[in-house]
């Protein structure tokens, strides 16, 4: 009889200290910004946030949306015109800022660990898509303390991970298990998986990987 399991039903893989000391620099990053190595921008927007959107906002106005690491993330014009308020940051040595013309998406340009002295005020939603997962495995418990300081009473937090073999593929994106987001931030918030995708594509391949599922989670307040 056929197995009726599919690749969403793999269990997590159980080394998890395969990329604990993988370390990538801020140079490293820019150049593949440079050379445009960067696969992991989407042009139409992620369609998991797109299909979760109502559950994101709960029809809420006025409120302020975090997007870390952002790059080109085209779900910033997604809010424009319904009276949220974006900050989005990307990832560079210096501190500068930007303003899109409607007035309510900023751009912050610096160290993401420079945020608190920055002094953006808090969020009301924070979409971590490709930030998470791209954060040096060892810089995570310092990552999750700066995204959970910077929510308001109330937040909802969307987490985009994802799962594959980590020891054919170095990352990044880096693999988190699901015993990582726990013991991150499971003593602040409520954790929930709103749903696990099979995102496999030809490029993986090149990864050394045969599966990689993208997980979305939802973090609420405690």
């Amino acid at each position: 009889m056929d197995d009726p399991r599919t690749v969403l039903d793999v269990d997590e893989y159980p080394d998890t200290e395969a990329q604990k000391n993988r370390m990538l620099t801020l140079e490293e990053w820019q150049e593949k910004w440079v050379n445009r190595n960067i696969s992991f921008h989407q042009e139409r927007g992620h369609q998991l946030l797109k299909k979760h959107l109502d559950t994101f906002l709960k029809d809420e106005k006025g409120l302020r949306v975090f997007f870390p690491l952002c790059g080109k993330a085209v779900e910033m014009k997604w809010y424009e015109w319904i009276n949220i308020n974006i900050l989005s940051l990307e990832f560079l040595s210096l501190i500068s800022s930007l303003q899109s013309s409607s007035g309510n998406i900023s751009l912050y340009c610096c160290n993401l660990f420079d945020l608190p002295r920055v002094n953006i005020g808090k969020f009301d939603r924070i979409w971590d898509r490709g930030a998470f997962v791209a954060v040096n495995p060892g810089d995570r418990k310092r990552y999750a303390d700066v995204m959970l300081s910077l929510t308001r009473t109330g937040f909802q937090y969307f987490l985009c991970v994802l799962a594959y073999d980590p020891t054919k593929h170095a990352g990044p994106p880096f693999y988190v298990p699901d015993a990582e987001i726990e013991r991150l931030f499971g003593s602040v918030c409520n954790i929930h998986c709103l749903e696990k995708v099979d995102v496999f594509e030809e490029r993986h391949k090149s990864w050394g990987i045969d599966y990689i599922i993208e997980k979305l989670y939802l973090f609420t307040e405690k």
